[in-house]
Parts: structure tokens; sequence; C-alpha cells
């Protein structure tokens, strides 16, 4: 058994359709392609899906950050969260595929392993042009840029500027993706790959580590490294990859105001600017209807984050990363849609009860 805090409850509710609605997106292709075409030519679930997380995570980091109001604990909680399950599910992919049930990418044989390991584990992968073990990890990697420039802002006494930060990010995507449609960061270049990927990790021990002005300079320097990687290395191209990051800092305006340090009015117009910005930051007719209903989800989670949501609602938002990780490995591996989620919804509600739960216990347990 186990139940949501009800401060948090809100934002369970909307992890758990958002991984839904990636998953639906990837099984119907799968399962159900002539139908899911149909679908999909009206609206892009899993652009939605991630759209509602990259909120959710906007919303959410900077408070968890600031509550704690200490770096270490910080990169702790964030590494114990995140890294163990997917440890788990890459090493699942990687069975499954020396068995002969799941393809892999086929460009991992041709990039150096430690390189290839490096990427997946700092979960920088994407924005270093570097194949994935299991392919929707792609958002991690924003993820990670944007828990770097969040980190800066903090240690820097910045962070306040969210608003600000949004609108600006929403403007330069325009101009910046027209200069730089694709990733700059060549998809054969291993000694750049390398050396930022160590870079940033050399900036965050540093920041976890470290005292006084070593580490103000190691955590500003990690923020421009995560801004400078979204920029440069979006395969999405620049537009897309910066209205990512806007999009998170725009729920972190929505935190903002109602903690008072801004405005409403001031949030209004740092959402309204992403989504203007965002809704043509690529051509195909899916993409502006999910970004706007996503937009729209949060909005209206949040007006009703004090109701009381549906215990089964928020207990799938617990299991949330688990489904975002394992359902990809698991379409290749079952042939039937239905069989599909049957086993998928057990199994990860078994890999958060064995992995995530133990693993956040133990970060807790080092942080105290």
């Amino acid at each position: 058994m186990f139940r949501a805090p009800a401060r948090l409850a809100w934002l369970d509710a909307l992890r758990g359709p958002a991984a839904l609605a990636v998953t639906m997106h990837h099984a119907g292709w799968t399962f159900i392609p002539a139908v899911w075409a149909e679908v999909d030519r009206r609206i892009d679930l899993g652009t939605l899906g991630v759209f509602v997380f990259f909120l959710v995570s906007g919303y959410i980091i900077p408070a968890s950050l600031e509550r704690r109001g200490d770096l270490r604990a910080f990169w702790t909680g964030r590494a114990f969260r995140l890294l163990p399950m997917l440890l788990a599910a890459c090493c699942l992919a990687l069975l499954l595929a020396g068995a002969g049930l799941l393809p892999l990418e086929p460009r991992l044989g041709e990039r150096p392993l430690p390189l290839v390991v490096l990427g997946n584990l700092t979960m920088l992968q994407e924005l270093l042009n570097l194949p994935a073990v299991i392919s929707v990890t792609w958002t991690l990697s924003y993820e990670m840029a944007f828990y770097l420039i969040s980190v800066a802002l903090f240690t820097v006494r910045q962070a306040h500027r969210s608003a600000g930060i949004a609108i600006a990010l929403a403007l330069a995507a325009v101009p910046l993706g027209l200069l730089l449609p694709r990733a700059t960061i060549n998809g054969r270049a291993d000694l750049p790959a390398a050396l930022l990927g160590l870079a940033v990790v050399a900036a965050i021990a540093v920041t976890v580590l470290g005292r006084g002005r070593a580490r103000t300079a190691a955590a500003a320097a990690g923020g421009l490294l995560g801004l400078a990687l979204v920029v440069l290395g979006s395969r999405g191209g620049t537009w897309q990859g910066v209205i990512i990051l806007a999009t998170m800092f725009a729920g972190t305006a929505v935190y903002r105001a109602e903690q008072g340090t801004i405005s409403w009015r001031t949030a209004a117009v740092a959402v309204a600017g992403v989504l203007g910005c965002g809704i043509p930051a690529k051509d195909d007719p899916a993409w502006a209807p999910a970004i706007v209903l996503a937009f729209g989800v949060f909005a209206l989670a949040y007006a009703l984050r004090r109701r009381e949501f549906p215990r089964w609602l928020t207990q799938l938002g617990l299991i949330s990363f688990s489904l975002y990780l394992l359902h990809p490995i698991l379409l290749h591996a079952i042939p039937d849609l239905t069989l599909f989620l049957l086993v998928l919804i057990p199994l990860s509600l078994m890999t958060y009860h064995l992995i995530e739960t133990p693993a956040q216990r133990l970060g807790k347990r080092l942080i105290r």
C-alpha cells in the first residue's frame, strides 16, 4: 500500500496520465498503426505527455532545491531518485537485446563504449549526440540541463528571475532556431562529447564536494554548460530545445507566483510568451494542439490542487517513472496491446516497490 502526500497529489495526478500518454503514443504506432495514424495527425500524445512532465519538473524542482537549501542534498536526492531505476531499465533492455527480443539503437555499437556509458549515466546523451540505450530517455537530457541551470541560479541568488528567463528563452528560441535548425554537436565527434560530459560531471562533483567560491564557480559553470548543450546539442533543432527549457521555467514561474515572489500577471506573460513562440517551433499540425493541451491540463490540475484526487490516479503517478522507462522495452517483447498493458502496470508497481522506493530511502538516509 502506498499513498501520495496530499500536497503533491495534483502533481502525481498529472504524472500518471502523462506517462500513459507517452506509452499509448508508442504502443499505438506499434500495435495499431493504421488507427493511430488518424489520432497522431490531429494531436501528438507523446508530445503532450512529455510537455506535462516538463511543466511538472519546472514547478517542483526549484521548490525541492529551495526547500532543502543544500546543493549536496539536492544532487544526492536526484541521483537516488533517477539512477537506480534508469540502470535497472538499461540492464533489462540489454538482457532482452542479448536474447534477440529487443532491437537496440544501431549506433550503440558505432561509438566507444565508455563514451556511450558516460552519456547515458549522466543522462545527457541526447544533447551530446550519443545513442541512448532506451529511446525515451532523451527527455532526461533536458531535465538534467534544467537541473544544472536551476542550481546555478540558486547558487548566485538569481532563482527569483524564472519568469524573465522563461520569456527571454522563448523569445531567443525563434532567431536561434532559424540560425541553428539542427544540432551543431556532430554525431561522430567523440572527443568534444567526452570533454563536455566530463566537464558536467566535474561541475556537479565540485558543487557537491566543494566550498565557497569553488562551489559557486562550479555551479555557475554547470549552468552555462547546461544552457550551451541545449542550444548546440538539441537534435530536434535549437528552436524546439530552447522552448522545452522555456517551458520548464514557465512551470517555475507558476511556483513563484504561488509563493508571492512574482505577480500572477508576470507568470501569465511568461506562459503566454512560451506558448506564442513554441507553437510554430515544429512544422507538424499535431505539435501545436499537443503543447497547448499540455499547458491547459497543467493549469486545470493546478486549479484543482486543493481537491482530493482519486487514489488510483495518484498511485499511477507514483509509478510513472517506471512506466516511462519500461514501456519501450516491453513493446518489442510482448505481441499484443492488451497483454502489453497487463504486464507493464504490474511490472512498474513491482519496480517502484523493489527499486525506486528503497533507493529513495537510502538517498534520504545519506542526506541526513
